[in-house]
């Protein structure tokens, strides 16, 4: 490569011998950090199976919105301490691409649960058809 090609790059982004660049170097956790990510997991996987398992709460419905909770958190968890997204990582794409799945996500699930919410209002009532 000619120091011409070079002038741009600091002495962390400078290819290496085969003319790549490398950038996930700096990216990759402690062990403390994986000791907090995987206790954080465990916790949030036992909590859950005795919510299922011992059923303390009367409603199956509550029971099943705490889960939902708790794997919320857990995603999060785990994309943190394990996959190191964060708002910091590699100039911020990897969170803006991750803002922008988790929008169309949203808008499939909420078109999904809109169309099929307005089919079943529109729908004939068998009732009325056993009659015909």
């Amino acid at each position: 490569m000619s120091p011409a090609h070079l002038d741009g790059l600091d002495e962390t982004e400078a290819p290496d011998h085969d003319g790549h660049h490398d950038h996930g170097s700096g990216a990759h956790g402690s062990l403390r950090g994986y000791l907090t990510g995987f206790v954080l997991a465990a916790i949030l996987t036992a909590i859950p199976f005795w919510l299922v398992m011992d059923r303390p709460l009367d409603s199956a419905q509550a029971t099943a919105f705490i889960v939902v909770g708790f794997a919320v958190v857990q995603i999060v968890v785990h994309m943190i301490f394990f996959l190191h997204m964060d708002p910091r990582s590699e100039g911020g794409w990897t969170f803006m691409a991750l803002i922008f799945t988790f929008i169309i996500l949203v808008i499939a699930v909420s078109g999904t649960l809109w169309v099929m919410y307005h089919m079943n209002t529109n729908m004939m009532p068998t009732h009325e058809m056993d009659a015909l």
